[in-house]
């Protein structure tokens, strides 16, 4: 990845922790907590891809489970939006740019549907078995109805942050130059033209056979005489 996309990436990725541990889990709501963070791996995969997007989601779920109060196994939420972001970054357009809003909400909830399942499964694995005592159920529809909510002010504004930055303006105009600086050293170089190149050996190679042709010329006078 490149330094952009790290520290871009990285930037949005610790607000979005700071905002969901400290204002969103505080609310209180009923069922699931809004996961921004999942929806924040979401629109960088959607620009960056799968493998930026695993990338991304593994460095995010693992941030997360070290964050206080985290009360679950290390690596655990790292897997699931590890998943996530590459399974995400699947259906990537191929401009980076979404022509409607439907797709990136599809993606949206089967992600907090996937997300939920698949982190009651982990836990399920490692014994963990608060999901039952909540309820699954409620949990899902919490979850893709909170995330749903909130995707229209998360999603499009992380999409065009990562694409604002694939389009570096640093990058571009040093392209650019050098662009100018070859075109310049081509069209004037030594400060002779081509057409002026091929018209000065042109005129050496006539004055060489003008000069052959009188040497001949003398040559035969020579033995006439």
């Amino acid at each position: 990845m490149r330094f952009n996309r790290i520290l871009l990436s990285s930037t949005l990725v610790v607000v979005a922790l700071v905002i969901q541990v400290s204002v969103l889990a505080r609310l209180h709501l009923p069922g699931a907590v809004p996961d921004l963070m999942l929806l924040t791996v979401l629109g960088l995969a959607l620009v960056y891809g799968h493998v930026g997007g695993a990338l991304i989601g593994f460095g995010a779920g693992l941030l997360a489970d070290l964050a206080p109060p985290a009360d679950h196994a290390a690596g655990r939420y790292a897997l699931v939006l590890c998943v996530i972001g590459y399974l995400a970054g699947l259906v990537k357009p191929e401009n980076g740019q979404v022509k409607s809003a439907t797709a990136p909400m599809a993606v949206v909830v089967a992600a907090a549907i996937g997300s939920t399942l698949l982190y009651a499964g982990v836990g399920a694995l490692v014994g963990d078995t608060a999901a039952r005592h909540v309820g699954l159920p409620g949990l899902l529809f919490t979850a893709a109805l909170y995330d749903l909510l909130l995707a229209p002010f998360v999603v499009p504004g992380v999409m065009a942050l990562a694409r604002r930055a694939e389009n570096d303006p640093l990058e571009a105009s040093s392209a650019s130059k050098a662009t100018d600086i070859s075109s310049g050293w081509l069209s004037s170089g030594t400060g002779l033209r081509i057409g002026s190149q091929r018209g000065g050996l042109g005129g050496l190679k006539v004055k060489a056979v003008r000069s052959r042709v009188a040497r001949a010329g003398r040559i035969k006078g020579v033995k006439r005489l």
